[in-house]
C-alpha cells in the first residue's frame, strides 16, 4: 500500500483538544508523525481513502456482535499505558504471520519509540485468559473522542474474532470514560479487508469536506 500525495508532519505534543481536532480533519499519528492522504496504490489497483467514526452516545452492539461478547465472557480485559513489553511484541509477530501482503514491521512503528512520551495520551486494551495474553489493542485519547491505532491477537484464537472484540471493547471504553467519537481509521470506498468497520452503527465517513452517515453501516451484521 502506497499513499498517494500525503500530507505528513512531526510533533511530540499535542492537547487532548487538539487531537480531536486532527481526528476530525482525517488526520492519523504513528509515535510523532501525522498523516493523511485521500487515495493510495494498492495490489488492487487505486483505492479511494474513507476515515471513520462513530457515535458512540448512539451505538448498540447488534446481535451478532451480542453473541461475540459472550463468547469471550471468559476473557478479563485490562486496560493500562501503553508500553512496548517483551510478551506484547512476541504477539505482534505471531499476528502479522497472517498477512501476504503489507506486512507490518514492529509494533514500535505504530506507538512511536516511546509511547509514554506524546504526541498524547495512548491506551493498551488487553484481553486476558487467566495470565496468558490473547489480544490487545492500542488507543489514543482526547478530549471528546479516542482514536484506535492497532490491534492484534493471537491466531491460535481466531475463532473468538478478536480483532472484532478489541473494536468493541474500544467502543465500551470510549462510552464509561465519556467519549462522544471513536474513530476506527481509514477504510476505502472500495470492497477491502477494511470493511468489518463499516459493520458497526452508526458509522460515519468523512468525505475531506464533511462527515457524513456512511450509506449501509451496520448493516449485515445481525
Amino acid at each position: 500500500m502506497q499513499p498517494l500525495e500525503d500530507e505528513h508532519f512531526v510533533s511530540w505534543e499535542q492537547s487532548p483538544e487538539q487531537m480531536d481536532e486532527l481526528w476530525a480533519n482525517g488526520w492519523r499519528h504513528f509515535g510523532p508523525i501525522f498523516y493523511r492522504y485521500r487515495q493510495c496504490l494498492t495490489s488492487a489497483g487505486i483505492r479511494n481513502v474513507q476515515p471513520l467514526r462513530l457515535d458512540v452516545e448512539r451505538f448498540e452492539p447488534s446481535a451478532s456482535q451480542r453473541r461475540l461478547l459472550r463468547k469471550n465472557g471468559d476473557l478479563e480485559i485490562r486496560v493500562k499505558t501503553a508500553e512496548l513489553l517483551e510478551d506484547r511484541l512476541r504477539l505482534f509477530d505471531l499476528h502479522k504471520q497472517r498477512f501476504a501482503e503489507n506486512v507490518p514491521n514492529s509494533l514500535a512503528d505504530f506507538l512511536g519509540p516511546a509511547p509514554h512520551a506524546g504526541p498524547c495520551q495512548t491506551l493498551e486494551l488487553g484481553a486476558f485468559l487467566g495470565d496468558r495474553l490473547l489480544a490487545a489493542s492500542y488507543l489514543d485519547v482526547g478530549a471528546t473522542g479516542v482514536s484506535s491505532i492497532y490491534a492484534f491477537f493471537d491466531p491460535e484464537e481466531s475463532r473468538r474474532s478478536l480483532g472484532t472484540a478489541t473494536m468493541i471493547w474500544e467502543i465500551l471504553l470510549a462510552r464509561r470514560t465519556g467519549r462522544r467519537w471513536h474513530y476506527p481509521g481509514y477504510a476505502y470506498v472500495e470492497p477491502s479487508g477494511y470493511d468489518y468497520k463499516k459493520q458497526f452503527g452508526p458509522m460515519e465517513c468523512f468525505d475531506w469536506d464533511a462527515w457524513r452517515p456512511l450509506a449501509g453501516a451496520g448493516a449485515g451484521s445481525e
